[in-house]
């Protein structure tokens, strides 16, 4: 709030029933004396770059780069206002989306994307002194949430070539950590989990919570979900934010045997989901081909894209997922600052050297783009 006085603008914080200026309150030297839990003063705040990104190419947070299909925008935008100014019912949406994965409704909670997932997973069977299991470079969420909820955190690295370390995780789970989170493909590498690898991990531990995180399964076409009738220690989680392209509307699941979902359903935030998000749902459930169409686009642009950084000297690791990871050497980060300035956006990885970088698949036109700019600037 701001407050004109003599021509200019002072902030302002009201005190009971005083307005105190910002500069007094600086002198008062107020500071809070609530006791910090000691996992969340040891955490690092999430830094995403969230301004400036309109109208440039996005190849650095994973997301459709064409966007959702037409048809699901138009079903969005038939909201009623009257849809939008009641709470959302999840009952007719939670059927589409079971349908849509093959499974039973008892056999899937809804969420607010995949990380609302993972988050409800943490609170329901993670509690402070936990031990969890991590094998990393992964997804940052995990090792976030855990840290929330005061796990201690074992971690296990992923091998040079990128390749899960099997022998490590078994020594790991002798200690049968309540969970270990998965993620196939794993994400910043893009390789996949052998299925019968990830069989024999939950076969070892049944007392772990194995969640495989399965975000970019469209793109591998290889998924366990079957199993979650098989193994009851086992969660699959799913998002809408990839390949169908919403995840500015924030839609995910978890799907696991009906034990496990009636668990998650104690600690389910109330409304998490959205209408849009619910609508744009069934859409996506109409429309499979525009789904299939992206994937099978992103497939071509993967390949010539990896073709193409192999011929600038870059090692590409392989990837099954809609990015890859490559390392582009010393060069790296002025290679990124480089195309950040025409307008190119790239993820930079930090695997104890600079080099890495994450980028994106997009369509063709877009890969070709990209190209086009390393030429110029390599």
């Amino acid at each position: 709030m701001s407050l004109a006085l003599g021509g200019k603008k002072c902030a302002q914080a009201f005190i009971g029933n005083k307005c105190i200026m910002a500069a007094e309150l600086e002198k008062r030297n107020v500071k809070l004396r609530v006791p910090i839990p000691a996992n969340v003063r040891k955490m690092a705040p999430m830094n995403l770059p969230t301004g400036d990104r309109s109208g440039k190419l996005r190849l650095d947070f994973n997301e459709n780069t064409v966007g959702c299909a037409p048809a699901i925008l138009n079903a969005v935008r038939k909201l009623s206002a009257e849809q939008i100014a009641m709470y959302p019912e999840y009952e007719s949406t939670v059927r589409w989306m079971a349908r849509w994965h093959g499974v039973r409704p008892s056999e899937l909670t809804i969420s607010n994307g995949a990380d609302g997932g993972l988050r409800q997973i943490v609170d329901t069977f993670v509690e402070s002194g936990s031990e969890a299991l991590l094998a990393e470079p992964t997804f940052p969420m995990y090792r976030f949430y855990l840290g929330i909820a005061g796990a201690r955190i074992r971690t296990i690295r992923y091998e040079r070539d990128m390749s899960f370390p099997m022998d490590a995780a078994l020594r790991e789970l002798r200690r049968a950590p309540r969970l270990m989170f998965l993620a196939s493909p794993n994400n910043p590498t893009g390789t996949l989990l052998d299925p019968a690898a990830i069989r024999q991990l939950i076969q070892i531990s049944p007392r772990t919570m194995f969640v495989v995180d399965e975000a970019y399964c469209e793109f591998s076409d290889v998924t366990v979900l079957p199993w979650i009738r098989r193994y009851p220690n086992l969660a699959v989680v799913r998002t809408f934010s990839k390949a169908a392209g919403l995840a500015g509307l924030r839609l995910g699941c978890v799907l696991a045997c009906p034990e496990v979902t009636s668990l998650l359903a104690k600690t389910f935030e109330a409304f998490a989901v959205n209408a849009a998000a619910l609508t744009a749902a069934k859409a996506v459930a109409h429309h499979r081909e525009a789904v299939r169409s992206y994937v099978r686009e992103i497939h071509r642009s993967r390949k010539f894209l990896a073709e193409a950084l192999s011929g600038f000297g870059a090692r590409v690791f392989p990837s099954v997922a809609n990015f890859v990871l490559a390392d582009l050497g010393p060069t790296a980060p002025r290679i990124v600052k480089q195309l950040a300035g025409k307008g190119i956006l790239l993820r930079p990885m930090s695997f104890g050297r600079p080099g890495f970088v994450r980028i994106t698949i997009g369509t063709m036109p877009q890969m070709k783009r990209l190209v086009r700019a390393l030429k110029a600037i390599w």
